[in-house]
């Protein structure tokens, strides 16, 4: 079929206390797909091949493996396009995505990678201890260390794990913001982007001053440098009512948005896979 479309479901280890969420927004995407005429059909992760006979025409995509992006990377070479691209999953890996925002100078948390296995330099405490590849998959991967020793029991503990690197960034305190965000630079007929936020739940919240346009650029500009399409992410309103931008994350659930997002991400794709954006 002319419109086949592949829509890739996100590794399970990759979805902790997630996966329902993360399946049902790849779900109801692909059922609004269909219903503008295009045949979907849905792959683990493990299920996507190289295979030029059974290539789709378009793929949208919430996996994250590095083998799987590399084997995806083959399919867009050949020319079926991707949302979102191979390398902007690969560009939302910690370590990568704090040099091309560095690059594009987008404001970001003070970040330090550094190898896991090398002893870390004094730091103001409290720190975050992060992985430096993937996102949050199991305990460990992301530690708040409030003592020294703290940070060099997290890094061994991903060194044991083989994790190489690790992130180190400063706590900040303030009010705690999750969002998401479709289309950073405009939709493919220059729409406004769909965007939302929302505070995080169980914080206690100050109420410190938020201009929520400036959210959206500063997010819109960091999804921009990523490649990032369909994102999502953390910030933090300070009581000075400065934004820190924390995280940004490719194709997240969107569980408080799912019906809305998911007819949104299905619009925007009908009109990226029709040639309204390349």
């Amino acid at each position: 079929m002319s419109r086949v479309c592949w829509g890739i479901f996100r590794e399970a280890t990759h979805s902790p206390g997630r996966e329902s969420d993360d399946t049902e927004i790849l779900r109801l995407t692909g059922k609004h797909l269909e219903a503008k005429g295009f045949h979907v059909e849905l792959k683990t992760a493990d299920e996507v091949t190289e295979n030029a006979d059974s290539w789709p025409r378009f793929v949208f995509l919430m996996c994250e493996r590095l083998e799987v992006l590399e084997r995806l990377r083959a399919l867009e070479v050949g020319g079926v396009p991707h949302v979102n691209t191979p390398r902007a999953v690969h560009n939302t890996y910690r370590d990568r995505m704090i040099a091309v925002l560095d690059e594009a100078n987008v404001p970001f948390i003070p970040s330090r990678v550094l190898a896991t296995s090398e002893a870390p330099e004094p730091c103001s405490l409290p720190v975050w201890v992060k992985r430096g590849d993937v996102h949050n998959t199991q305990e460990g991967d992301v530690v708040l260390a409030s003592a020294a020793g703290d940070v060099e029991t997290a890094l061994r503990g991903l060194a044991v794990r083989g994790i190489e690197r690790a992130v180190l960034q400063p706590h900040v305190e303030g009010d705690l913001i999750k969002f998401y965000g479709i289309g950073a630079g405009g939709g493919p007929h220059r729409e406004p982007p769909w965007f939302r936020w929302f505070y995080h739940k169980d914080q206690k919240l100050a109420g410190h001053p938020l201009d929520q346009r400036q959210l959206a650029r500063l997010v819109r500009r960091a999804a921009a440098a990523l490649g990032l399409e369909v994102y999502g992410g953390d910030a933090i309103a300070t009581a000075t009512g400065q934004l820190v931008l924390l995280d940004v994350n490719a194709w997240p659930s969107f569980a408080l948005y799912r019906d809305e997002a998911s007819a949104a991400i299905a619009s925007y794709l009908a009109l990226r896979f029709s040639g309204g954006k390349r």
